[in-house]
């Protein structure tokens, strides 16, 4: 992730990269068969000596596998390269306010705005808030019409009490008149502070919340 100040990569695995990992399983398999070959070869009757063909068979195999190993590293350099400069161009979003499709927003200053449609006119809407743990901090009725409604939260839980900024989620329900729930579409808003990539995935980050650049509607100054 990168902040105005610094850039940073989270590419690399715990325990290396893929081609590393199998080319270490390689040479280890590659020191076991040798170390065998080695003791047929002594152990062989030379009246009826060993047919080369099926080891050198075997050490070409070795062979092929490994310039697959080789080929399979150099992708995975012009891959971290790549993502790389991805993320190096998003430094142009830092500061600017995204909409994105997600029912994850971050809570900035006490305010957060959300957005949702639905697909028909509803009985009842319910907008349900919770924190990052998935506890429930607030609830409230919604529009019950199929107009595009932004819903701006002040921050605070059920009993009027102001809770800390950071990551949330919303989630509306709304059923119709026969008590069939109704699908919605939903964005949030916010403003991107960081950038970067994560398991391959260059993404936006609005605070702690985690936003792909697929999932982006609008940006704004």
């Amino acid at each position: 992730m990168f902040s105005a100040n610094a850039i940073s990569s989270t590419e690399a695995a715990a325990g290396g990269s893929q081609a590393a990992q199998s080319k270490a399983k390689m040479e280890d398999d590659l020191n076991k068969f040798l170390n065998l070959l080695v003791t047929q070869l002594k152990n062989q009757d030379p009246l009826e000596p060993m047919d080369a063909t099926q080891f050198t068979s075997q050490l070409v195999q070795f062979a092929s596998v490994e310039q697959q190993i080789y080929q399979n590293a150099n992708l995975e350099k012009l891959v971290e390269v790549s993502h790389a400069s991805q993320v190096s161009n998003l430094a142009n979003f830092l500061g600017k306010t995204v909409e994105a499709q997600t029912d994850e927003f971050n809570l900035a200053a006490g305010t957060a705005t959300i957005k949702y449609k639905l697909m028909e006119k509803s009985d009842s809407t319910k907008i349900t808030i919770s924190d990052d743990s998935g506890k429930v901090v607030f609830s409230t009725n919604g529009a019950r019409t199929t107009d595009l409604t932004p819903f701006t939260w002040t921050g605070v839980d059920d009993f009027g009490n102001p809770v800390p900024d950071g990551k949330y989620s919303f989630v509306i329900e709304a059923i119709n008149a026969n008590g069939d729930p109704i699908e919605y579409s939903r964005s949030t808003t916010g403003v991107v502070t960081a950038a970067g990539s994560d398991s391959g995935n260059v993404n936006l980050f609005l605070g702690d919340v985690s936003i792909g650049l697929d999932d982006i509607l609008t940006l704004t100054q």
